[in-house]
Order: C-alpha cells, then sequence, then structure tokens
C-alpha cells in the first residue's frame, strides 16, 4: 500500500520521469498534486503494472489531481546537457506547470536540484524507489511512462523499422540491428552510446 503523502500539512507534489535509458525519444517527466484523501488501490510504480492498467490509472489520476503537468526534453537538448541534467530540468517545467504552486516535493530517485517558482524556494525529499512508496510519485510515474509511450507509438509511425512501437526507443537487439542497417533518426540521442562498435556507423 503507498503513502499517501510525506507532508500532511503541506501542498505536495510528486516528481518522476520516463526514457531516461532509450537511445531516442524525449525524456518525459510529470508532477502530480492528489487530495489528501485520494485513494486508489491499485495505483503503484508504472513498470509494476501492465499496459492496460496505467492507462486506466492515468484517466483516474487526471480526473482527480488537484494539478498535474507532463513536459518532455528533446533528444537535442539531452544531448547538450546530459541526461541526468535533462531530467531534472523536466521535473523542474513540469513543476512550474502545475496551477498549483507546491509548498512541498517528493522526487523519485537521489538527484535533484533546488526550484525556485515564483520568487520562492520550494524544499524537496527525494525518496530512492519513491514510485513504489508514494501516490503523488506513482502517479507521476504513470503519467510520464503512459505520454511518453503515446510519443513513441506516434514517432514509430515515421519510422518503422525501428520498432519503438515496441521497444518505446530502448536498447532492444532489434533496436541496435536497426541502427545498424538504416543509421540514426533526428529522434535518436547522439551523446548516447547507440552501438556496442562505433566502427558500425
Amino acid at each position: 500500500m503507498l503513502l499517501p503523502y510525506l507532508n500532511e500539512e503541506l501542498i505536495e507534489a510528486g516528481c518522476d520521469e520516463a526514457g531516461r535509458g532509450p537511445l531516442a525519444g524525449p525524456v518525459f517527466a510529470a508532477a502530480v498534486i492528489l487530495p489528501k484523501d485520494f485513494h486508489l488501490p491499485e495505483l503503484n510504480d508504472s513498470k509494476k503494472c501492465s499496459e492496460r492498467l496505467r492507462y486506466r490509472l492515468r484517466e483516474i489520476i487526471e480526473e482527480k489531481a488537484i494539478s498535474y503537468c507532463v513536459i518532455s526534453i528533446d533528444p537535442e537538448e539531452i544531448d547538450r546537457i546530459n541526461i541526468l541534467n535533462a531530467s531534472i530540468e523536466g521535473m523542474h517545467r513540469a513543476l512550474k506547470g502545475l496551477k498549483v504552486t507546491p509548498q512541498h516535493i517528493i522526487v523519485d530517485g537521489n538527484r535533484f536540484k533546488p526550484i525556485d517558482i515564483n520568487g520562492e524556494k520550494i524544499p524537496f525529499q527525494c525518496v530512492v524507489k519513491g514510485d513504489g512508496k508514494y501516490s503523488s510519485i506513482a502517479a507521476a510515474s504513470i503519467l510520464a511512462k503512459t505520454y511518453r509511450d503515446d510519443y513513441m507509438r506516434e514517432i514509430a509511425k515515421e519510422y518503422p523499422q525501428y520498432g519503438w512501437d515496441k521497444n518505446s526507443g530502448y536498447p532492444t537487439k532489434e533496436h541496435r540491428e536497426a541502427i545498424a542497417k538504416f543509421g540514426i533518426t533526428p529522434h535518436h540521442r547522439k551523446s548516447f552510446k547507440l552501438l556496442p562498435d562505433p566502427e558500425l556507423f
């Protein structure tokens, strides 16, 4: 059972991202503020939910959330500032996109940077494996994952040979074989090791 919040007295936002590991596509980040009495027993870390459940949970989260925001950071920016910074920047933008300013932030993982919203520094707490501990982080993980999957399915129509509709841009054998055969696309992250042997390019 997930915990409803870390700080009961404060307006708390949960943050997470999806897509740090893929070779192609943006990284997506989400921020969610849930009501204090929010209760959804099936909610969990997106990686522990079936695809069908994720999309059903997304509908409920979007309907019940006090506020939520999902944004993406494109491969060019990932290449320019690196994937860790891109993930943190994405979460910052998602938090700034909330219609309600949070008084406290809980973030999945162990890395984050101080954030200033409307001239105010908002305190935050990193929580390792937080998407399996707190409802708002789990909700953010569901939104980030499903929005990213939607995006990858869309760009897969233009580049079907890479299998992004199935692998979401992750470094599967099929994906790497397609890179070796067809080369890279504008959606690939050039700063990543796209192939085990760079000479294949």
